[in-house]
Parts: C-alpha cells; sequence; structure tokens
C-alpha cells in the first residue's frame, strides 16, 4: 500500500531551520522528521512511499540517495571504483518514491500530480508530524465504513502548561491534550483513488475544499486517536519532540531502536 507524504511546503513558520531545507528535512534526535514519519508507517508494515517534493526538494533527493551508504559500514576501493557495503540497514526495504510536485502547488494539487502512481486504496499524511497511532486499527476501520475517505482526528496538544490549583497552592503542572478544545485533523489518512476527483487544480489545499465536500457528500470519517500526536509548526514544536526524543523513550518511537539512534 502507498503512503504520500506532503513534503512541498516552504514551512515559513519555522522559518530559523527552512531557509536551506524543507520543513521535512528539519531534524529531531540528529534524524529529519520526514525520517521519523517513515519509521513508524515502516515499523507497522508500510514501507512503500511517494513523496511530494517542492521547496528544495533536491536536499530531500540527496538524503535518499545516499542513505544506503551513510547507514551502512562501508569498504571504499578507490582504485576499481567500488564501494562495499558491509551492514544492512531496517530502510533497505523501503521503497521511495521522490516525485517533484512543482514549487507552487497546493497539497491538493500535489496529490493530484502523483495519483498517476496510486493503484488503489492508500495512506497519506503531512511531513511535518508523528503520532503512535495505530495504522492496522486505523485500516480496518477504514474498510468497514466503506466510505472514501478516513481521517485520524487528535486532540490539539496544550499551548501553554496546565494548572491544577488547590487554594492558591499549584499542585501539578502538566503539558496535556486539551480535551476542551475538542478534535483536530491530525492527518494519517486512508484514501481511495476517487478522492482526488474532489481536487480542482494546484491552487487546492486537500484539507479544505475536498475534506469539506467529501463530508457534504456523507463520505468523510474520523478514527478518533486519543494519544500522542504532535505536529512541528513552530520552533517550541520542534524542541519538545527534541525533548521527548533525549528522554529516551519517545512516543512515537514504535520501532526498536539501534545504537545508532540512541
Amino acid at each position: 500500500m502507498k503512503v504520500v507524504i506532503w513534503a512541498g511546503g516552504l514551512g515559513t513558520r519555522l522559518q530559523e531551520e527552512t531557509g536551506d531545507k524543507p520543513k521535512p528535512m528539519v531534524e529531531v534526535g540528529g534524524r529529519p522528521i520526514l525520517w521519523h514519519i517513515m519509521k513508524l508507517y515502516a515499523s507497522q508494515g508500510f514501507d512503500d512511499f511517494l513523496v511530494t517534493l517542492g521547496y528544495r526538494g533536491d536536499t530531500i533527493k540527496r538524503y535518499f540517495t545516499e542513505y544506503a551508504h551513510l547507514a551502512s559500514d562501508l569498504t571504499v576501493n578507490l582504485a576499481e571504483n567500488k564501494v562495499i557495503r558491509h551492514s544492512a540497514a531496517p530502510e533497505d526495504r523501503w521503497k521511495v518514491g521522490l516525485i517533484d510536485t512543482g514549487q507552487t502547488p497546493h497539497t491538493g494539487g500535489r496529490l493530484l500530480r502523483v495519483a498517476k502512481f496510486l493503484d488503489g486504496t492508500f495512506m497519506a499524511t503531512y511531513g511535518d508530524g508523528v503520532s503512535n497511532v495505530d495504522l492496522e486499527k486505523l485500516l480496518e476501520f477504514h474498510r468497514s465504513h466503506g466510505k472514501l475517505a478516513t481521517l485520524t482526528a487528535v486532540r490539539p496538544p496544550a499551548r501553554f502548561g496546565a494548572l491544577d490549583i488547590q487554594g492558591d497552592q499549584i499542585t501539578e503542572f502538566t503539558e496535556k491534550p486539551q480535551a476542551g478544545e475538542g478534535w483536530i485533523n491530525g492527518g494519517f489518512f486512508v484514501l481511495e483513488p476517487e478522492v482526488v476527483d474532489y481536487i480542482e487544480g494546484d491552487h487546492i489545499d486537500f484539507s479544505k475544499e475536498p475534506l469539506q465536500n467529501l463530508a457534504k457528500d456523507g463520505q468523510l470519517m474520523a478514527y478518533k486517536h486519543d494519544d500522542f500526536w504532535q505536529c512541528m509548526d513552530t520552533i517550541r514544536d520542534r524542541e519538545r519532540l527534541e525533548s521527548l526524543w533525549d528522554g529516551g523513550e519517545p512516543p512515537w518511537r514504535m520501532w526498536t531502536p539501534l545504537a545508532a539512534e540512541t
């Protein structure tokens, strides 16, 4: 099953990090957030990717064309112009389609431009958010209702620490989902190819008109995920993800880490 990852945006709210690279290449724990997203999919058996490139797409192409060598022990025979790999990487089984979808299209337009590579039900997500969503259960839910589209509904993370106060004394300070804020679109879609019929052109943001019209037609369902989810819109978001990674047990790491990752 294909997994489409939108990776072509400018990342203007992370401009401190995105001057020379696209937002999905901003690092957490020494690895691009794109790598983290792909690892959480691959760890659950979904490792056939289509990455929609745009702004600084060359950076992503270079990363993956060099990945196998950089992740392995090597012998470089300069005399014979050969490179011999001595170790395999878990990512060796990945199939990564790197598709240049242009500089200006929105997410709908980018999906429209990779539609020819889709051959059935597919998954899709944004290139800036991680979660511990159970993808098999998400897919099972999608297949159970027979509609064209499923999105993962999540609780927005708290922008500020929540205070538990007894009298004038703070008894607990926590950061947790803002349950009172309701549900939001967390990405992690399962979609049927027919959803591209709801996209008029490059100017369409998939999260707006297509999802609105799918909902009007009764073709959009929500898979409720009431556990960890975090997007990386701002430097503060990146710092939070970095802190979780440094803590040793990041909630989105659903794979067994290698020594190089710890």
